[in-house]
């Protein structure tokens, strides 16, 4: 899964899922256990990118990351820019930040956040066929940032992620 960046001995590499949003997958490099590094910030500026990470975790993209910034946090966690570059919305895609939205199904099939769920435009899952949710539908918490998903379930309630497919609806 993971193999030691030889720049950095305390940060191991944690290859991308496809179509994995830059947020969750900053959450998921910074839970695996070979990495020292618990908050974005000390990534950041680790990279020499004050608190640029923080932004993109909370899916805020002004100003987009120039490819400067991607080969820096890049050679830090040993991804290439273009790698980076693709967890990203493409540069001008209107993206929602008020709130983490979310199709459970395919989180059950495959248990990470999608880019494409934050993408204005998307208003639900094409593959099944169903709206995407932003609440979760036993308590009504917002879901939190996908960079927060350590327990892959509601903050509040407990509700799992990949049971609230039950409650989301058609579209």
């Amino acid at each position: 899964m993971a193999e030691t960046n030889e720049l950095s001995p305390w940060i191991a590499k944690v290859e991308p899922y496809e179509g994995e949003s830059i947020s969750h997958y900053f959450g998921r490099f910074r839970r695996y256990e070979l990495n020292t590094i618990s908050a974005p910030t000390g990534l950041s500026v680790a990279a020499g990118l004050g608190f640029a990470l923080s932004r993109w975790e909370k899916f805020r993209f002004n100003p987009f990351p120039d490819r400067k910034e991607l080969a820096a946090m890049g050679k830090l966690v040993g991804l290439d820019a273009d790698r980076l570059l693709a967890m990203f919305p493409p540069k001008g895609t209107p993206t929602v930040n008020r709130s983490t939205r979310l199709c459970a199904a395919c989180y059950a099939e495959a248990p990470y956040h999608r880019m494409e769920w934050q993408f204005e435009s998307t208003e639900g899952c094409d593959c099944h066929r169903l709206r995407l949710i932003s609440r979760c539908p036993s308590c009504d918490e917002k879901i939190s940032l996908p960079s927060e998903w350590d327990t892959n379930a509601c903050k509040r309630c407990g509700m799992k992620f990949s049971s609230m497919a039950k409650k989301q609806k058609r579209y």
